[in-house]
């Protein structure tokens, strides 16, 4: 197939998404336009890395100035920022014109914050109907659902704060807006349900949504599983405690707080060589406050590593991985990662609700910080069960987090968008 790909941010191994859909999508042997914005260098050499896998490439340059003014903007009206952050009239304007052009058979949009360039796609096909292909939006989580989590839960007064500022218009946007696309994607059947709850609260009658995967269809993240290899128990740290992603996002904020202040404490009083490393890049301050310092004797029980070279290897060195989250949507890469490395999985109902997984075999699920921890002391004393969930993990995520099923899904996705299409041209 054809495919223009419009993704708000540019894609790569940690916006995996839609790095891996496109891999997958053109090992499959589908030829893959990406239109995107660009704002450091970093995602410039991204670009170059698209580009080597056969992506051509649609950039525009998206100053940090120009999302600030987007949003500021964007304040007194009743649009989420989310909507505008990544909007650039330039790069619009191009990704309509080949959106028109004729040259795909299909549309896919990324995100929220791609959601507008999808409508003026939709708009301008509207005005121009013999050129109509299938548009679709990957949502990936209904953003509306992690707001009300984040708006209660979240560690941060200014996360709290901004949560409840979007989170009323947000609902109102993504129960309107998905409405527009062919077929709306997230990731979860739990996004999923909270879309559909939005839909009809805004306007969707519910008799039309007797076929709710015409709207809204569940394609699950996968995980690379030769990058995110199985490792033995021989060579991992025989206490080491690891919490992995992205560690300027909230929910990851309020997370490494709950484990190393409401958990751990429970976990150093009977077993006091167990130490923690929160791994991840753009550490907030008040993560990196959580890192203790060697006494010079032994190690430190908390290391706060920042940006790594690569994450497999933190991973597949630590005893256990975790994913205390109190709040969230979507599936938890950080989890199906640690699982196809072998390492056994502690994780909160929220970090764990989206997956298939059965718990206590496949890994833990712990709903309080008491659970929590006894759960983190009997792994780190039973090498039998930590060794038995490893592969019980890996197993899983080989079975049910394939790249290459979800481009088989997407494919499926696209073609019967296009059936409907010719169908309702022809009537």
């Amino acid at each position: 197939m054809r495919l223009l790909f419009v993704v708000p941010y540019v894609p790569n191994p940690v916006r995996v998404r839609p790095y891996e859909f496109i891999r997958a999508l053109r090992r499959a042997g589908d030829s893959i336009t990406l239109a995107t914005v660009w704002t450091t260098d970093d995602e410039k050499r991204d670009i170059e890395r698209l580009k080597a896998l056969g992506v051509e490439i649609l950039a525009q340059p998206m100053p940090a100035w120009r999302s600030a003014t987007n949003s500021a903007l964007a304040l007194p009206s009743s649009t989420p920022l989310q909507s505008v952050y990544s909007w650039h009239p330039v790069q619009a304007q191009r990704t309509v014109d080949a959106a028109m052009s004729g040259k795909f058979d299909a549309v896919h949009v990324e995100h929220l914050r791609g959601s507008r360039y999808g409508v003026a796609i939709l708009e301008a096909m509207t005005a121009a109907p013999t050129k109509r292909i299938p548009v679709v939006w990957d949502s990936v989580d209904c953003i509306s659902y992690l707001f009300e989590q984040a708006a209660q839960s979240s560690s941060s007064l200014k996360g709290r704060m901004m949560t409840r500022l979007e989170l009323g218009r947000t609902r109102k946007y993504e129960g309107t807006v998905l409405r527009r696309f062919d077929c709306t994607l997230v990731t979860s059947s739990v996004d999923k349900q909270a879309l559909l709850q939005l839909a009809t609260a805004y306007g969707v009658p519910s008799g039309a949504l007797e076929s709710p995967d015409d709207l809204v269809e569940v394609v699950p993240n996968g995980v690379d599983l030769n990058t995110f290899a199985f490792a033995d128990c021989n060579g991992r740290e025989p206490a080491r405690i690891v919490f992995s992603g992205k560690m300027s996002y909230h929910a990851n904020v309020t997370a490494a707080v709950h484990l190393v202040k409401e958990i751990m404490p429970q976990v150093w009083a009977q077993r006091p060589d167990a130490e923690v490393w929160i791994v991840g890049k753009d550490p907030t301050a008040e993560v990196s406050a959580l890192a203790t310092p060697s006494d010079g004797e032994s190690r430190s029980r908390v290391v706060v590593t920042g940006a790594v070279p690569e994450m497999r290897s933190y991973i597949a060195g630590a005893t256990i991985a975790v994913a205390p989250l109190l709040y969230g949507a979507g599936i938890q890469n950080k989890v199906l990662e640690a699982m196809a490395c072998g390492t056994p999985v502690v994780a909160t109902p929220q970090a764990s609700q989206s997956l298939t997984a059965q718990p206590g075999v496949e890994l833990m699920v712990a709903p309080d910080a008491v659970t929590f921890a006894n759960a983190l002391i009997e792994l780190l004393q039973s090498p039998d069960r930590r060794m038995q969930m490893g592969l019980a993990g890996r197993a899983f995520v080989e079975r049910e987090h394939s790249w290459t099923h979800a481009a088989e899904h997407l494919h499926t996705i696209y073609e019967r968008c296009a059936a409907r299409l010719r169908v309702a041209a022809a009537t």
